[in-house]
């Protein structure tokens, strides 16, 4: 098996990688987390797709984080009377919410609301941008547009309403479903669509409690309203995903790189999670070799700070899977080289006092590390925190972590850096420490005569009885 990069893959599960052998590929050559998109297929296949993820697990012997991303209210056109209609630039057509066959006058769509939703001189987009309406009147179960930029139409095609405030709720039934589903099957996270403010994840965390589970939930950033509100949803959220494909329709491409940055450097800043996803290495769907740019593309992302890099389609449905991961992999592997390009992040103070103890422990360890000059940090975790706090500062080695709970190992091995290994009894911590030793020597990552840094248990504080003073015990 290759050494992974410190900045973690995650590809989308598809009809190319749904094997037990086309699974355990990808995983050799450096993927450490997988999507499944439950916009596609069903609860059955995703049962058959959760019996391999376990089956590679065990024959891998190593984590496998699994995030299932939720459709959301995935507004489409409706059904057309032939299998494509031109819209001519200039005309004007009706979308009407009423289920009809359409034609170059009139296409329906799925998004009931729509009349009621829009204003004279909003936008709406359809397939993925490439057409472009106007709206110039309102009816009672319809609007009446301009054709603005035409082009060939397709039945089912995805509808954008950018700038459009909604009133459909960012969760639909079907995804409390879905949800309820892949919580059985020990998800380790949520990727909530839609999400165009906080409430949507604090509603969406309430209804998890209630169904008895407790799960990190990534808010996608992937419309106007979500960037508006960012620092309200980086409260309340677990982690960030920047999806780029619906947030460079919904709003213009050239203001997404700006975006990204930014929500990268916010996350990095208060050490959560931050995937960037979405045609990162788009033609290798049909191409053994990626372009420069996306090249360009996968390596900024590691510069500018990301923890994950996503691969959509690539993974899901693409020609050279296996091709994908290990080129995507070097490239992490030759941008993280370049330390000398890191830039520099003003991390942001916690406001509890054990978080904040928690975090300048973390801050100690990756600093000493570095120092010290160590070869690997060991970690041993009940929870996680400890490694997830130490990744934050991103230290030159590895941290591997080592927990006796599963859930724990799949969930802190998205994280940078951080490689998780299972160790039954934690109560014997030097046998645990061995196993970690045996596996750095084992991975060529430590040799006889390597400093390795061990760090174990969480801090607390104290109150001491007859003073004043609150002990930090770390």
């Amino acid at each position: 098996m290759k050494k992974h990069a410190k900045t973690k893959i995650l590809a989308t599960l598809g009809p190319a990688t749904e094997s037990v052998e086309s699974l355990g590929a990808i995983i050799d050559q450096g993927v450490d987390a997988v999507r499944l998109n439950f916009s596609h297929n069903d609860h059955s296949y995703y049962e058959g797709v959760f019996k391999t993820i376990d089956k590679v697990r065990k024959e891998k012997k190593l984590p496998i984080t699994v995030l299932q991303d939720l459709q959301g209210p995935k507004i489409r056109v409706g059904e057309l009377a032939e299998k494509e209609i031109e819209l001519v630039s200039g005309e004007t057509i009706e979308i009407t919410t009423e289920k009809v066959l359409g034609t170059k006058d009139l296409i329906s769509t799925s998004y009931k609301p729509l009349p009621e939703d829009a204003n004279v001189g909003d936008r709406v987009l359809i397939d993925d941008g490439l057409l472009h309406l106007r709206v110039q009147e309102k009816r009672e179960n319809s609007v009446i547009c301009k054709i603005e930029e035409g082009g060939t139409l397709k039945p089912r095609k995805g509808m954008n309403l950018p700038g459009m405030r909604l009133s459909t709720p960012s969760v639909t039934e079907k995804d409390l479903a879905d949800l309820e589903f892949a919580l059985k099957h020990d998800i380790d996270y949520v990727a909530l669509s839609f999400v165009r403010d906080s409430n949507d994840i604090i509603e969406l965390r309430k209804w998890i409690k209630s169904k008895g589970y407790d799960i990190p939930i990534i808010a996608k950033i992937e419309k106007e309203e979500a960037v508006l509100n960012f620092e309200k949803i980086l409260a309340h959220s677990d982690g960030i995903m920047v999806a780029r494909g619906d947030l460079g329709v919904e709003l213009n491409p050239q203001a997404v790189p700006i975006i990204q940055k930014n929500i990268i450097r916010r996350c990095n800043e208060v050490g959560k999670l931050v995937i960037t996803a979405t045609q990162m290495l788009e033609s290798m769907i049909n191409n053994p070799v990626p372009t420069r740019a996306e090249a360009s593309d996968v390596a900024n992302a590691v510069l500018d700070g990301t923890d994950v890099v996503m691969l959509s389609a690539e993974t899901s449905v693409g020609k050279y899977t296996s091709e994908t991961v290990n080129i995507m992999n070097d490239i992490l592997e030759r941008a993280e080289a370049n330390i000398h390009m890191k830039k520099r992040i003003k991390y942001e103070t916690p406001q509890s006092l054990n978080d904040n103890i928690l975090d300048a422990l973390g801050k100690g360890i990756a600093k000493m590390s570095d120092q010290v000059n160590v070869v690997s940090i060991i970690a041993l975790t009940e929870f996680g925190n400890r490694a997830r706090v130490i990744s934050k500062f991103r230290p030159k080695v590895p941290v591997l972590a080592i927990s006796s709970k599963f859930e724990v190992m799949n969930s802190i091995n998205i994280h940078w850096g951080v490689k998780s290994i299972f160790y039954d009894y934690m109560g014997k911590e030097d046998d645990a420490i061995q196993t970690a030793i045996n596996y750095l020597k084992e991975k060529n990552i430590a040799k006889d005569g390597d400093i390795v840094l061990v760090t174990m248990g969480r801090p607390y504080t104290k109150e001491m009885k007859e003073t004043n003073l609150r002990f930090i015990v770390v």
